[in-house]
């Protein structure tokens, strides 16, 4: 015997015990997006190495440590898709999605990224991104913001998360306060922790999201972004709080809330939670008005935000959000031998009659005490009983699996008004 195959470490299997929660999840954002007027985009897994590093920014964590990439056949550097918005730009300016349009895009799928796999976080997990296109206002990012209150109430998990804002200016803003950070760190470079120490000639905005104590103590003393702000960017963020107070959403303003990727500008925000130990957040985004020219389009307004199903997921099971969802069978169909096809046949007509209904059918033969014992752990509410007698007289037994009512045998219409009655209840 061979050994034994297993998933790579950081790749799981989702099982069908699972998948209930993802489908609910997913059914949910579905059906709240196209409410919204947003239309689904699937986009390749694979993209050019370059669109990454142009993207994201070649002094990131996500560029330098955690990419899979990878040489195709032709000696092409290839990318497992790292996050979604690159990709989504990509395809909106090489399918003339974006230019003088307005576009509002959602898509979902699986993202890799090579890191030490924790709770919540996985070297292939899953996002749900939206992306917006064409609007220069706060509007629309106030719209994201109060689309996911809307979805967090939808799932039951509003009192759950906590939203958190701020605004990162302009690139030129950002570059006069990038200059006096650094200056304040460097006189304190010693007491920096060491991934700051890295990131202070590399990145340094991204120190001011340092989880090490003695480096928040240096930043409690450091130069504040909001003092760097001019009169539009302040305009900006005053208009989405106050659209935001109108709309009755909560938010705290984080003054070093910065995200991972160098193409963010003026809004960031994210939506985080305690329940969940120290991997907190569970949907982030934020306006990115220069990635479509930086990736060769023409200058073109975007706003967007992607969520982290695993962790909404585990959110939804950790609080019991989860528990009424229900697909056990409505009806399990007990076969008789050399009635089969018969049966085959009748469950479909069932099926045709309800849609929707949950009907699972008997397969591998077996007595009908096995049968009646599948049923059961099926959790179905009703066995459907096809017979000799049953066959002869085009009716069906219907056993009450979760009642103490006896066992009848009604014709198939009758069936049908049984069931639909059932699936109602």
């Amino acid at each position: 015997m061979g050994k034994r195959i297993t998933a790579i470490r950081g790749m799981n299997d989702i099982l069908p015990s699972q998948s209930v929660a993802w489908r609910h999840l997913e059914d949910t954002v579905r059906n709240l997006l196209t409410g919204y007027g947003y239309g689904e985009i699937r986009l390749p897994i694979v993209e050019y190495t370059e669109l990454f590093k142009r993207s994201i920014g070649e002094v990131t964590d996500i560029v330098e440590k955690e990419m899979y990439t990878f040489e195709d056949r032709n000696g092409e550097s290839l990318t497992l898709r790292p996050e979604g918005t690159a990709g989504c730009v990509r395809a909106g300016e090489e399918q003339g999605l974006l230019y003088n349009q307005v576009q509002r895009l959602w898509y979902a799928g699986p993202m890799f990224r090579y890191e030490k796999p924790q709770k919540g976080r996985y070297r292939q997990f899953h996002q749900i991104g939206v992306e917006t296109f064409g609007m220069v206002g706060p509007d629309i990012d106030a719209e994201l913001i109060v689309l996911t209150a809307q979805l967090w109430a939808a799932l039951g998990i509003s009192e759950l998360v906590r939203l958190q804002l701020n605004s990162l200016g302009t690139s030129a803003e950002r570059a006069r306060y990038r200059t006096d950070l650094v200056a304040w760190l460097e006189q304190h470079r010693e007491q920096l922790d060491e991934d700051s120490q890295r990131r202070l000639t590399s990145n340094p905005l991204r120190i001011l999201d340092s989880k090490d104590p003695a480096t928040q103590a240096i930043l409690d003393q450091a130069p504040s972004l909001a003092d760097y702000l001019e009169d539009e960017s302040r305009t900006h963020f005053d208009g989405l709080k106050a659209m935001l107070d109108a709309a009755g959403v909560r938010y705290e303003i984080n003054p070093r809330l910065v995200r991972g990727l160098d193409y963010y500008g003026k809004t960031v925000f994210e939506w985080v939670t305690t329940a969940l130990g120290a991997q907190g957040t569970v949907c982030a985004g934020g306006r990115y008005d220069g990635l479509v020219e930086q990736l060769g389009g023409r200058a073109t307004p975007a706003v967007g935000f992607a969520m982290g199903v695993e962790r909404l997921v585990l959110l939804l099971e950790t609080c019991d959000k989860v528990a009424h969802l229900n697909l056990q069978p409505h009806a399990y169909f007990i076969v008789s031998e050399g009635l089969e096809a018969q049966s085959l046949a009748m469950a479909g007509r069932l099926r045709a009659a309800l849609p929707g209904l949950r009907l699972t059918m008997h397969c591998g033969g077996g007595k009908f005490k096995k049968q009646v014992k599948k049923a059961d752990e099926s959790g179905a509410r009703v066995a459907l009983i096809l017979g000799e007698n049953e066959a002869a007289s085009g009716e069906l037994a219907i056993k009450y699996m979760r009642e103490d009512r006896p066992q009848e045998t009604i014709t198939e219409a009758a069936v049908v008004e049984r069931l639909l009655a059932l699936m109602q209840g």
